[in-house]
């Protein structure tokens, strides 16, 4: 199993356990993001210490390299001289830092596949965070989006409803009623011109009969 496959994994366990708490969905999004960033710099910091490790072991292996030329160095002059003794003693030490090398050979080898698996899952974990970062923009849009919608939707229905055009209906009952006590309680009209002229008329018409009705009595 690949790190990135473990850390795929422990990220689900955080966000299943975010979904059975039925948890904020944009608050989700961030938090998986969050993870994989967090994952993320996780993997080169182990990605790091895997290739300074590599760098030890190659630096102890040239050191033994080094011991293996020394050592052959001394069982030369040794058979030179005629010390078959110490130069059998070289040779021992020879083989003991050749079989030292070769096992730094191993771990160089093991490191460099270690290497190499971190290489593949960073390389995935950034592709697949670059994703979840284009979905987390687009999630959170809909999200606030959704949110939006449902309010004004909730005012609409508010709006719709029968209390509200009632207190319409109150208000315009309530300015009805005002102009209507304004109009009792008001000054009389001013009348009009041709009221005023037929008016006149009418005065005329009973001096008239007024003078009838005293000459009628003189003549008696």
């Amino acid at each position: 199993m690949g790190i990135f496959t473990r850390a795929r994994d422990i990220i689900s366990a955080n966000i299943n356990a975010m979904l059975d708490q039925a948890e904020d969905p944009e608050k989700i999004v961030n938090l998986m993001v969050r993870e994989m960033e967090d994952t993320l710099i996780e993997l080169k910091a182990s990605c790091a210490g895997a290739k300074a490790a590599k760098r030890r072991i190659e630096q102890d292996r040239e050191n033994a390299q080094k011991q293996i030329a020394d050592w052959s160095a001394r069982a030369q002059r040794a058979v030179d001289r005629g010390r078959d003794d110490l130069a059998r003693e070289a040779l021992f030490e020879k083989r003991r830092h050749t079989e030292h090398v070769e096992a730094l050979d191993r771990e160089v080898a093991q490191c460099s596949g270690v290497i190499d698996q971190y290489g593949e899952d960073l390389k995935h974990l950034e592709e697949k965070l670059n994703v979840a970062r284009e979905k987390q923009r687009v999630l959170v849009q809909r999200h606030v989006h959704a949110i939006n919608k449902r309010r004004a939707q909730s005012d609409i229905r508010r709006m719709d409803t029968s209390d509200v055009f009632a207190r319409f209906d109150d208000v315009e009952y309530r300015i009805d009623r005002l102009e209507a006590e304004n109009d009792l309680t008001g000054p009389p009209p001013i009348p009009s011109l041709r009221e005023a002229i037929d008016a006149l008329g009418g005065d005329d018409e009973i001096e008239q009969e007024l003078r009838k009705l005293k000459s009628t009595t003189a003549a008696h």
